[in-house]
């Protein structure tokens, strides 16, 4: 079937699409309307914690929509409490609010950071962000952001959210007066770049919010649900947040988010938060099939391995190519380029015959990895070979 007998015009325009339709995927590939097959390093944004088309994840989701698929939040259902057991169990806290996406739980910590200064900061609300941050495409979240240009696309902003360094603890103290509640940042900056906070910074983070009687808020919509070499990233700096958020791997490629706080910071009121799918049997038994798989025997000892491999065969590339060099946690990582053609190369990777290769740029200068972390050795050898070979067919173009 042609692309052109495809009508996608009630589609509404918001991003640039390339001509293709995928009809399926298995694992690490993907395949479109041709037949033709692509190996999937992006795998939806670091959501696809399993690849495509996961058993375990089909089967929870076809014995789950056999029993309950949606009885409204406002009653207990078993997956949902099966979920909220196991992450409570795996973290350091103590209570789960289910939500839909990484933007919503993101505007749930928001909001549960600002109800905990009201009652125990004497009304204070301001939550010192990241500049480079990403936290979601809400009003709020996109406020909360310190992404170039967010502050004046959709103006006026979210009051409330002034911009540190990461990884410059100074620059944090300096903001930090009578209004403020809490920190926010990601353990690593993903649309910014693969940027990782330091260890020393997130400590340091950890005792200015001690000192201040501060919370310390972890977006861990990319990093979390073992997508770093642990359950969740915070975990390999020792240090213990307020509230986490998760989304994109807890749910594996369906919708599911997660709101997780300590409980002395959980100080909502009926009424304070909600949503008419939250925590709905179907995308919750498919949460704990993903949850289940992930903390299964040899697991993430596979996941640290894969990156291992990774990062080794992105710094031979880099020192082969003069870039410079690979950053990362575990199976997210980038590759520094030595000039501003990482557009072209994700271009001619997807467009390679007889099969592609799906990469990301988030910066001119820069590709981001993050394949499924069941992603096999070979595969990852595979898209190393790829990867050299399409460098070297833009760079003689």
């Amino acid at each position: 079937m042609e692309f052109s007998q495809f009508n996608v015009n009630a589609l509404m325009e918001i991003t640039s699409r390339p001509d293709l339709v995928f009809v399926r995927g298995q694992g690490s590939w993907l395949e479109d309307h041709t037949g033709k097959r692509y190996l999937d390093f992006i795998q939806g944004w670091a959501v696809n914690t399993l690849g495509h088309c996961d058993p375990a994840m089909k089967k929870a989701l076809l014995e789950q929509a056999d029993k309950l698929m949606n009885p409204s939040p406002a009653f207990y259902n078993q997956p949902s409490i099966d979920l909220a057991l196991r992450l409570t169990g795996a973290s350091c806290f103590d209570r789960v609010f289910f939500a839909n996406s990484g933007a919503e739980a993101n505007e749930g910590a928001i909001k549960l950071a600002r109800k905990w200064g009201r009652v125990n900061r004497n009304g204070a609300y301001k939550i010192i962000t990241m500049n480079h941050g990403f936290h979601g495409r809400t009003l709020a979240t996109m406020s909360a952001s310190g992404k170039p240009g967010w502050d004046t696309m959709f103006a006026p902003q979210v009051e409330g959210f002034p911009k540190a360094e990461l990884n410059d603890l100074d620059s944090v103290r300096a903001l930090i007066d009578d209004k403020t509640v809490a920190i926010m940042l990601e353990p690593v900056q993903g649309e910014a770049g693969v940027n990782p906070a330091t260890r020393e910074f997130m400590q340091g983070l950890r005792k200015l919010a001690d000192e201040h009687k501060l919370l310390l808020i972890v977006d861990e919509v990319q990093t979390g649900m073992g997508r770093t070499g642990s359950m969740f990233a915070y975990q390999q700096f020792d240090v213990v947040p307020d509230i986490m958020t998760l989304a994109k791997g807890i749910g594996g490629g369906v919708p599911l988010a997660a709101l997780l706080a300590r409980q002395d910071v959980c100080v909502f009121s009926h009424g304070d938060q909600g949503g008419t799918y939250n925590g709905n049997p179907l995308m919750a038994a498919v949460g704990v099939a993903v949850f289940d798989t992930l903390v299964s025997p040899g697991f993430m000892e596979s996941v640290q391995a894969r990156a291992k491999q990774l990062s080794e065969g992105l710094l031979a590339l880099s020192a082969k190519w003069g870039m410079g060099g690979e950053r990362g946690m575990g199976l997210l990582r980038a590759l520094v380029l030595d000039r501003d053609d990482g557009p072209a190369i994700v271009d001619a990777a997807r467009v390679l015959e007889p099969q592609g290769m799906l990469l990301n740029a988030p910066r001119a200068n820069l590709l981001r990895f993050m394949p499924a972390l069941n992603v096999s050795e070979q595969e990852v050898a595979q898209m190393l070979t790829l990867l050299d070979q399409v460098i070297a067919s833009v760079r003689k173009s």
